[in-house]
């Protein structure tokens, strides 16, 4: 059964938004009942680190998608902890929880998620962790959209399609261990067929494992390489990017940032869990 199917008035409605110009044109958006448990994007990093970008994130979650307010908290640093944020939401009298907490990661990270739990297990409030954004399908597509964004790629604004690449192939260069390469992946696979291009994924501190996929492309006969970088960009591993793509011999593109991708994808995660929780 889909999140849609169990939702109660607690849970966000769904509504189409009038058609828009451009790439994200008739994106679907959740609203959420006043009183609804809050939610929360959880960020691997400190405020200063992340620059910015998880406050514009969660406006754009605001504005898009649940029409109520998105909070920040940061899992480093002693501003914005997401600790602090917890303890400072008022209790609920209902058996709903307070907040649904949303890891801001591309993909499964078994420290950023550790640390969540820990945190919302020893909150004073009752609190739901959410999956990470990713792997999801609009992932690729925001790849797709920062590849075009660096003259990489271009697209047809029309049929959401690639129709000429300046690249040849691509490095998906992501952060983590052995099953975050695996997870993203998937991602690649789904970017390879928005581009009709060969796409190879590697972590992005290994630059052994760089080279070996620039090496793999060109064998395939592609001249010019492009990489990708699986980040929001608000990782630790974002100074790897200038570095993973000299070591391909590639250009790059920019990390994903606050793009409209990962807001609807935050509302999306948090409909799931919240769910899931009430479900159970």
């Amino acid at each position: 059964m889909s999140p849609e199917s169990q939702a109660s008035e607690a849970l966000p409605s769904r509504r189409r938004r009038p058609p828009r110009g451009g790439r994200h044109r008739g994106d679907e958006s959740f609203l959420l009942p006043p009183g609804s448990p809050v939610l929360v994007l959880a960020v691997p990093g400190s405020v200063r680190s992340a620059g910015g970008v998880p406050e514009e994130l969660a406006r754009l979650v605001e504005i898009e998608h649940t029409g109520q307010p998105t909070l920040v908290g940061y899992l480093d640093g002693d501003e914005g902890h997401l600790s602090d944020l917890l303890a400072g939401l008022p209790q609920r009298s209902s058996d709903e929880p307070e907040a649904v907490v949303v890891p801001l990661s591309t993909g499964p990270d078994p420290a950023i998620e550790g640390a969540i739990r820990k945190i919302v297990a020893d909150a004073a409030i009752r609190a739901v962790p959410a999956e990470p954004l990713g792997p999801h399908p609009l992932i690729a597509e925001a790849l797709h959209d920062r590849l075009a964004d660096a003259g990489l790629a271009r697209a047809d604004r029309i049929r959401m399609m690639t129709m000429v690449t300046a690249a040849g192939g691509i490095i998906v260069a992501t952060p983590g261990d052995a099953t975050a390469v695996r997870q993203a992946e998937v991602t690649s696979v789904l970017l390879a067929s928005r581009l009709a291009s060969p796409v190879f994924t590697a972590r992005i501190d290994d630059d052994a494992a760089i080279r070996a996929a620039a090496a793999q492309l060109r064998a395939s006969g592609v001249a010019r390489l492009a990489l990708a970088p699986h980040l929001i960009g608000i990782e630790s591993s974002g100074q790897h990017v200038a570095a993973a793509a000299a070591a391909a011999g590639a250009q790059h593109s920019a990390p994903l940032g606050a793009h409209p991708a990962l807001a609807r994808l935050a509302a999306l995660r948090y409909a799931e869990a919240l769910a899931s929780a009430l479900a159970g």
